[in-house]
């Protein structure tokens, strides 16, 4: 796990080492433990180490393959990488380091692209050949871990993090509409590979791009999760269907113990991260470090759920660690928070996640997560009014979706609306796809697919990774994900949501934590914005740089000022605190 960085010219440039020097020290918070800076005519890799796996210096970035004349960053972790190491070997490759780095870049010269599919893990890395002058950049199954860019004429720029990207220098910073009408159709989802500025970019996940010496370039997708299935599937038992997916997840699990350092466990209380803790257990982990986190009631809601979280952790006799954050120092560190995410997020656990990885980072390096399972499992509310409807687009949208397109031409102002609803087209064009025949199957290859990346996925490894912390996701193991694909969605759905996944939890956890009510990461004084939160949302919007950006209708945000708790999306997050957000990260980033 770490922080990479660097360009690629072609036109026969150098690129100035002060630059990737620059990007690389933006990168210190990923990587905390060692630096590597490669600069070498027209190439340019900057690296921040966090020591995760072979902790010498043989795995010290960039990495360069003497051999084939080749050098890479890598971030993120291959669990298969010892399986694979010995293939290599056997096929007569040689290692000079102990780590996943290398395999990577052996398996490149081994299987080209089809090395790609054989790697287990989260992933983003570039490869650049210096005989052939390609510059070869992959990002993983499901984007976990970031890979952003910024091309220009003559060159293209990568980075772990878009703030890396600017301080390359000479980005255009300017707001994209269609980026901008997603974040506000779904509460701040960008899909990739669009950013909110326009001289920004990501690569898609489960992707590769090559680019020729001479800039032209191709992209391939190397990986889809399918949800059409058998006639055998469609016939299986739940009982049958926990079995299968009991062991998946017992293999996925047991996968992300790989690791030369120890590993803990983010526990929330509920049943998905309730259930990693149970089957490392069950395979013989003892003193499990397992972290909590809360914060202070507000309008009646409660700001905690150590009642659950307790009981597991009492239930295994985990080396427990209960966090309570009051009120004054969440919004102390939220400017913190915000700064630290590569795009705006408006999810409310944001700050948890920041707060609870900076205290689990001074004990601990790697966590497991359990984020995913919603996506995958079908645990969200708007699944089950999908499967009758007669119009899937439709549901989805009015399930889903912070505004339609009148009320955005009465949100934003005219220079920032797109000319056409952007969103709905969106999820038309991927609805279309083949591969998923039923409504249910489509708004779950949809949320695997764009929403976890671009929300979930990416605000774990932000807020994580903000304070050198590895945080790894066993519910989006891509055979955990085939497997879910292929289970019908009435077994999804049963049980009030996640049905399968519940049941098959009932034989490894206490069903105490799996029929309580569903909980969500609570936050609740962003969810009612008032007293000094609501000054900082007012100062914010009412500032000379936002005035002078003017993003925003004016009588909107006086609506919003008025009563900020009337102002509720479908999703019960705050509109207020959606444009507020925006605004305070573009404020956040000096843009």
């Amino acid at each position: 796990m770490c922080g990479i960085c660097g360009e690629i010219r072609f036109n026969g440039t150098e690129v100035p080492r002060q630059q990737i020097e620059a990007m690389t020290n933006c990168l210190v918070s990923r990587g905390p433990d060692a630096e590597g800076i490669h600069v070498r005519g027209n190439v340019g890799m900057g690296h921040r180490r966090l020591r995760i796996i072979d902790l010498s210096d043989a795995s010290a970035q960039p990495f360069e393959d003497d051999v084939n004349d080749r050098v890479m960053v890598f971030n993120g972790c291959i669990y298969n990488y010892p399986e694979l190491r010995e293939e290599l070997k056997a096929l007569g490759h040689s290692f000079k380091s102990h780590g996943d780095t290398e395999v990577i870049i052996k398996a490149w010269d081994q299987w080209g692209e089809d090395a790609i599919p054989r790697l287990q893990g989260m992933f983003a890395f570039v490869i650049f050949e210096r005989r052939t002058g390609r510059t070869i950049m992959v990002r993983d199954r499901f984007g976990i871990k970031p890979l952003y860019l910024s091309e220009g004429p003559g060159h293209i720029r990568f980075a772990s993090t878009l703030q890396a990207i600017l301080k390359g220098g000479n980005v255009d910073t300017s707001i994209d509409r269609i980026a901008l009408h997603h974040y506000m159709s779904w509460h701040a989802v960008v899909p990739a590979p669009r950013t909110i500025l326009s001289g920004v970019r990501k690569l898609p996940a489960a992707t590769i791009r090559i680019i020729e010496a001479d800039g032209s370039s191709s992209e391939k997708r190397y990986w889809e999760p399918t949800f059409e299935r058998s006639d055998a599937d469609e016939a299986r038992s739940e009982e049958e269907w926990c079995d299968l997916l009991l062991d998946s997840l017992r293999t996925s699990v047991r996968r992300r113990m790989v690791c030369d350092v120890p590993v803990g466990v983010l526990l929330s209380g509920g049943v998905d991260s309730s259930l990693i803790v149970g089957l490392l257990a069950e395979q013989g982990q003892e003193g499990l470090a397992t972290y909590s986190i809360g914060f202070e009631d507000a309008n009646n809601e409660k700001g905690n759920e150590f009642e659950y979280s307790d009981l597991i952790a009492n239930h295994y006799g985990t080396n427990h660690h209960k966090i309570h954050i009051p009120s004054a120092e969440m919004m102390e560190n939220l400017p913190h928070a915000i700064k630290a995410m590569s795009e705006p997020m408006v999810s409310y656990d944001n700050i948890g996640f920041y707060l609870l990885s900076r205290e689990v980072s001074k004990t601990i390096k790697v966590v497991q997560s359990g984020q995913g399972a919603d996506e995958v499992f079908g645990g969200y509310h708007w699944y089950p009014p999908l499967q009758k409807t007669n119009d899937p687009e439709e549901s989805y949208r009015l399930a889903f979706f912070d505004r339609d397109q009148q009320r955005m031409a009465e949100h934003l102002s005219p220079d920032y609306l797109a000319e056409k609803d952007e969103s709905a087209a969106f999820v038309a064009e991927h609805f279309a796809r083949v591969g998923a025949p039923e409504p249910v199957d489509k708004a779950l290859r949809l949320d695997t697919n764009v929403m976890l990346v671009d929300d979930p996925v990416k605000r774990v490894d932000n807020m994580t990774m903000a304070w050198g912390l590895e945080a790894r996701v066993p519910f989006l193991d891509h055979e955990v994900v085939e497997l879910a694909g292929r289970i019908p969605s009435r077994h999804k759905l049963s049980h009030g949501g996640k049905g399968v996944l519940k049941e098959a939890s009932r034989r490894v956890i206490p069903s105490a934590v799996i029929d309580r009510p569903k909980g969500y990461f609570p936050v609740p004084a962003l969810k009612y914005i008032q007293g000094p939160y609501l000054e900082m949302v007012q100062d914010a919007l009412g500032s000379k740089a936002a005035k002078g950006r003017g993003l925003f209708q004016q009588s909107y945000l006086d609506r919003l000022f008025e009563a900020p708790s009337d102002h509720i999306t479908p999703l019960r997050g705050s509109e207020l605190w959606q444009v507020a957000l925006l605004e305070m990260w573009l404020q956040a980033q000096e843009i």
